[in-house]
């Protein structure tokens, strides 16, 4: 496990009650940037899916394109110039049965995967869907539930070995992107995991501990930049490790979004920055 201490600029006066913890403005503008690139990549998944997602979305067997998302979540893309390689090298067929080979495959950044406990990941998780009939329908459940009770159940059941909170949520984002299953993510399940990296940006960010009061201030913050709550996840994880020179890019093709990344500065009491200036124009606050 890599060990990363928490990016942090300069104080200069910076003091925002959507973000009670910050006081920087650079900090600040590194959220907005790094939330508008989640945003744009969220939104490349619905549109236009980078390589083997994009393989995935157009499979006519969503049990099939169901289990290579759940690979991409576990085994995570790698940051290089072909993210998809460790993934392709561990897949099997959903339908031969097989456990996927990963000794000596190339894992991403955001990884699960445990090599020493692989099989009884995979193992837990063809008998998670085997209860239900099927992967597409144990993410689905039940018909009567709207899209962020269908997201927070289906999270609830994946509580699998050595699947953690972080492959658990995008495994969700990437089903629901690509038009497996109707769901939303409203929260980013904070309680599920106490020392994972985006709950420990969070506390830091809104300056508060709580993981209830953690979800509400979040909420906050993007419904007054009007962004996507899912995109929170990668965003502020990002935001931890520094910004784009340390960005997981996860296999996306995407830039930030410059309207998401101009409301949420706004929210925040900041001048939008010029559109490539980044982190890199002068701090400034309200």
């Amino acid at each position: 496990m890599t060990v990363r201490r928490l990016a942090r600029a300069p104080d200069d006066g910076f003091d925002h009650p959507l973000v009670p913890g910050l006081r920087s403005s650079v900090d600040a503008r590194r959220i907005a940037e790094e939330v508008a690139f989640a945003a744009a990549r969220l939104d490349e998944l619905r549109h236009d899916p980078p390589g083997l997602l994009g393989e995935i979305a157009v499979l006519d067997d969503r049990e099939e394109a169901a289990w290579q998302c759940f690979l991409v979540a576990w085994l995570s893309p790698v940051e290089a110039e072909d993210p998809w390689e460790g993934i392709r090298a561990a897949h099997v067929p959903w339908s031969s049965g097989e456990l996927p080979r990963v000794d000596g495959v190339a894992l991403g950044e955001r990884t699960a995967c445990d090599p020493g406990r692989a099989d009884a990941t995979v193992t837990a998780y063809r008998a998670w869907a085997a209860k239900s009939g099927g992967q597409v329908a144990a993410l689905a459940g039940e018909e009567a539930w709207d899209p962020p009770r269908r997201f927070d159940r289906a999270f609830e059941r994946l509580s699998l070995p050595a699947f953690n909170r972080a492959a658990r949520f995008e495994f969700l984002l990437l089903a629901s992107g690509l038009g497996l299953v109707d769901a939303e993510a409203w929260n980013l399940h904070l309680r599920a995991e106490p020392m994972d990296p985006v709950v420990l940006a969070c506390k830091r960010a809104f300056g508060i501990g709580d993981p209830a009061l953690l979800a509400q201030r979040l909420r906050a913050l993007a419904d007054a930049g009007e962004a996507p709550v899912a995109a929170f996840d990668l965003g502020l994880l990002n935001w931890s490790r520094g910004g784009a020179q340390d960005r997981i890019r996860a296999g996306s093709r995407a830039e930030p979004d410059a309207g998401v990344r101009e409301r949420l500065e706004r929210a925040m009491g900041l001048e939008p920055a010029a559109a490539e200036g980044g982190d890199d124009q002068p701090p400034g606050a309200a």
